[in-house]
């Protein structure tokens, strides 16, 4: 009776309720859709600022010269390539994605930075890790968590794969504490950055559900409530840009 009522359960996708098995097809059609333009689409879509959030998270993530990193819904692997410029020749970086065409593009631009063959590439699914207990003292998830069709499971497995004083961060849209700033935001990624996506990409579909896909995304407590309640400790967040982005950070202590 139980996997019944898991097969049949329900969750968001964008704005729509659809079973939990088909919404991991349906992300999976959009990310493959938007592979080839993601990274000229968050220029676009963040004026760049995207970058800076990111260098930010790093930075955060306090990589050491022999850390073990692990990189979640790497993507196209502009956070790896950031971690990498801070491993030393003992450091271990593994980039992993449920989506193939997502991690194929990472790894080739790892190629391309001289990177490939101190590193791993692994497709696995954030929500079961593919990785024994206790693998990683930094692991990443970047833009990636709000995709995930089970968020506290995939914070119980990031948990999982974790070492003991090992450090977790979370980077990824949020909800404006600014309320002028939160509507500007809504008009801006309602009615721009889908018209945007089928300029550029000639996708629109793709970009209307990552709109949606922030909008049902837990809020900064929600999300730091979740962390806790997954195990980590420690946990705390910064608003960016008056929260459009938050950065979660906690421990596995």
């Amino acid at each position: 009776m139980e996997s019944h009522d898991r097969r049949d359960a329900k969750t968001q996708f964008g704005f729509r309720k659809v079973i939990e098995s088909e919404k991991d097809q349906l992300v999976e059609r959009v990310f493959k859709s938007v592979a080839e333009n993601y990274d000229l689409m968050n220029d676009l879509m963040s004026f760049g600022v995207h970058r800076v959030w990111k260098r930010l998270a790093v930075l955060h993530l306090g990589v050491r010269h022999n850390s073990s990193v692990l990189d979640v819904a790497c993507g196209t692997a502009d956070i790896s390539l950031a971690i990498a410029k801070k491993l030393g020749p003992r450091g271990r970086l593994v980039l992993t994605d449920i989506n193939s065409s997502m991690l194929r593009l990472g790894r080739n631009r790892m190629l391309d930075h001289g990177h490939l063959a101190r590193y791993s590439y692994v497709q696995s699914d954030a929500e079961n890790l593919a990785f024994a207990e206790g693998s990683f003292d930094r692991v990443i998830i970047s833009f990636g968590l709000r995709n995930v069709t089970r968020i506290n499971q995939a914070l119980e497995s990031m948990y999982q794969v974790m070492r003991p004083g090992s450090r977790l961060l979370v980077l990824e849209f949020s909800k404006p504490v600014i309320p002028l700033l939160e509507k500007i935001y809504h008009e801006y990624s309602f009615r721009v950055i889908p018209a945007i996506g089928q300029i550029v990409a000639r996708d629109r579909d793709s970009y209307q559900y990552l709109v949606e896909s922030i909008r049902q995304h837990p809020d900064q407590d929600t999300l730091a409530d979740m962390m806790a309640r997954a195990g980590f400790e420690r946990v705390e967040y910064f608003n960016l840009t008056g929260g459009i982005v938050a950065m979660h950070v906690a421990w596995k202590l």
